[in-house]
């Protein structure tokens, strides 16, 4: 293993300049009023698409930026640091989906659909969550029905059931969708599972914005999607039949370290705002500053968002080298939604009043943060992939 190295480099810089330049004169000023509306203004697509954010880690032959992995959670930082939602955006269609795609798609499903979606022309969705499953993915219903008759050598599907709370599900074009194949019926619940590339601008296809007023997160785009026996063609199977499961938990280790360092932006940002408020409110003649309790949330604050950048610093790095990152990740991600789910608090508690208000944004820190502790496996997920990794067998870990 390769020394670490804590100093950024030139290039990881360059891309934490250009996500915090957009994310605090583009999304920060708008973010309070997208919070209102519950909508993302799709112009901003656009523009992360011209600056190269949406190409992420992909080479520049498919349209990529050829980012490490370093350079991608800084860039999720900052505009976590800014809002959520539109985070929360990037990393579903970045991270879970076009990362997916080129992991585990043919190279014609790389050529046909990752260029579009680095330009921002294609929106990518992630379809897993279910009614009845969410943590336990074997549980799905979504039934994929295989055609028996093969046309120029290609096979055709159906699929029939319903998704809900799908990010980027009423605007993306494209979903990666997993299903039970009736073909494997016979094979274990996780063995059937199969991801399929699903082209979503079909009539079909019934997509509609998940009823109820979200905690959090209130400007993404969370949908419910209906199949009813929706024809699919066009190279739909990404990954091989019956592989879904090891699709699926591949994605939501790279959505994992987009959530750990969304978080560390929501961390910085309460610790601005804090410090920010603590030298300008004044009572019983002083600024709140100078009174220790406050001293003391505040560098409480400062200490565990060190922690956390470390820890999600540390998975991506191992990540650019090559090495299992299972641990690692769920480490970053549990330690770092926790910490700043604390800060958050402790926030709108230091704002007194004004924290209770929506006029100072740690109102809606403190709501956002909570679905980062849920998002990419809950809390309580996060434990159970960190002991089973801890007590597998010596040479399993990784796998």
């Amino acid at each position: 293993m390769n020394s670490m190295d804590f100093r950024l480099t030139d290039r990881q810089i360059h891309w934490q300049a250009i996500a915090q330049e957009f994310a605090q004169q583009r999304v920060a000023p708008i973010a309070r009023e997208m919070d209102e509306s519950g909508e993302m203004p799709l112009s901003l697509i656009g523009e992360m698409a011209e600056l190269g954010l949406l190409g992420g880690t992909l080479p520049k032959s498919l349209g990529g930026s050829e980012m490490d992995h370093v350079s991608l959670a800084l860039v999720y930082e900052e505009l976590g640091r800014a809002c959520s939602s539109v985070r929360g955006f990037m990393t579903v269609h970045s991270s879970l989906v076009m990362q997916c795609i080129n992991q585990w798609g043919t190279e014609e499903q790389k050529s046909r659909y990752l260029p579009a979606m680095a330009s921002g022309e294609v929106i990518g969705c992630y379809a897993l969550t279910e009614p009845e499953a969410g943590s336990d993915v074997a549980s799905i219903q979504t039934i994929a029905k295989k055609s028996s008759v093969q046309i120029e050598n290609q096979n055709f599907y159906s699929l029939t059931g319903e998704k809900i709370w799908i990010t980027n599900g009423t605007i993306a074009r494209i979903g990666i969708v997993f299903a039970k194949l009736d073909t494997l019926h016979e094979k274990k619940p996780h063995e059937q599972v199969t991801a399929f590339l699903v082209r979503l601008n079909n009539p079909d296809i019934e997509r509609t914005r998940m009823p109820g007023e979200p905690l959090g997160h209130r400007a993404s785009d969370h949908a419910r999607i209906v199949f009813r026996d929706t024809p699919l063609s066009d190279l739909p199977v990404l990954g091989g039949e019956g592989m879904g499961f090891k699709v699926a938990m591949s994605a939501l280790e790279h959505g994992r370290l987009g959530v750990a360092a969304g978080a560390l932006g929501v961390h910085q940002a309460c610790l601005d705002a804090c410090v920010a408020f603590a030298k300008e409110r004044k009572q019983f003649g002083k600024r709140i500053g100078d009174f220790e309790m406050i001293q003391s949330a505040i560098a409480e604050m400062k200490a565990t968002l060190d922690a956390s950048r470390l820890l999600v610093y540390r998975a991506a790095w191992m990540k650019d080298q090559g090495l299992p990152t299972k641990l690692e990740t769920s480490i970053a991600k549990y330690f770092a939604a926790n910490a700043a789910c604390k800060a958050a608090s402790e926030a709108v508690l230091l704002h007194g009043g004004r924290g209770y208000s929506n006029e100072y944004p740690v109102e809606r820190y403190y709501r956002d943060i909570k679905g980062l502790q849920i998002y990419e496996g809950t809390e309580h997920i996060q434990k159970i992939v960190i002991a089973w990794e801890l007590l597998k067998e010596p040479g399993l870990r990784g796998l």
